[in-house]
């Protein structure tokens, strides 16, 4: 059966320079191309947020980046405007051969709903639809790279291991936030669901 490559956000915003930079985010674009050389499935995620986003601290009085607020389905990291639809900032890092991708999933729409994961809203009840595309492919095998491990690599993977694929993450090509600890405490997350760890 064949292995899908999912590349998780690696959009210019989450890119040195960006609105919500990751530390050496576009490092890992070139090991990034020879993937998407070599496998016959082949996703890109791409966060999508309509200006005015629930999620952006720019739409809470008084909140300032990295705060967090409380949503109908949670708890809520606040962050600076970003990936906002049609803007350069959300746009594929322009050396990301993003023409090789088979399908683009775009997320974080809903004005009113954040989405980390590849496969569901933050409400984790929300489908995206790639767990279809996928199983209509015949896939049962994921392999993540992208920004950031902590968050949409994360979720994504552990979401993926939820649904009974069998997923690895190769870490050498993502790049962490590293939020107050999250780092450790999402690579946790994923030990503890079954992900592989390159």
């Amino acid at each position: 059966m064949p292995k899908a490559l999912l590349v998780i956000d690696l959009q210019n915003d989450f890119c040195p320079g960006g609105a919500l930079a990751v530390p050496g985010g576009d490092e890992i674009v070139a090991g990034v191309n020879e993937l998407l050389a070599e496998h016959d499935v082949k996703v890109l995620t791409q966060d999508w947020h309509p200006a005015g986003h629930g999620s952006f601290a720019s739409s809470h009085n008084g909140k300032s980046p990295f705060e967090t607020t409380e949503m109908a389905y949670g708890t809520q990291v606040l962050w600076p405007d970003h990936c906002v639809q049609g803007s350069n900032g959300a746009a594929f890092h322009s050396d990301l051969n993003s023409d090789a991708g088979d399908l683009v999933i775009r997320k974080g729409f809903r004005p009113e709903i954040d989405s980390y994961s590849a496969f569901f809203e933050n409400d984790r009840e929300t489908p995206t639809g790639l767990e279809g595309y996928l199983r209509t492919r015949g896939v049962d095998k994921l392999l993540l790279v992208g920004l950031a491990t902590d968050f949409c690599v994360a979720y994504s993977a552990i979401d993926g291991a939820r649904l009974g694929f069998d997923v690895t993450v190769d870490t050498k090509l993502c790049r962490a936030i590293d939020l107050e600890g999250s780092l450790d405490a999402m690579t946790k997350q994923m030990t503890d669901a079954g992900v592989t760890l390159i």
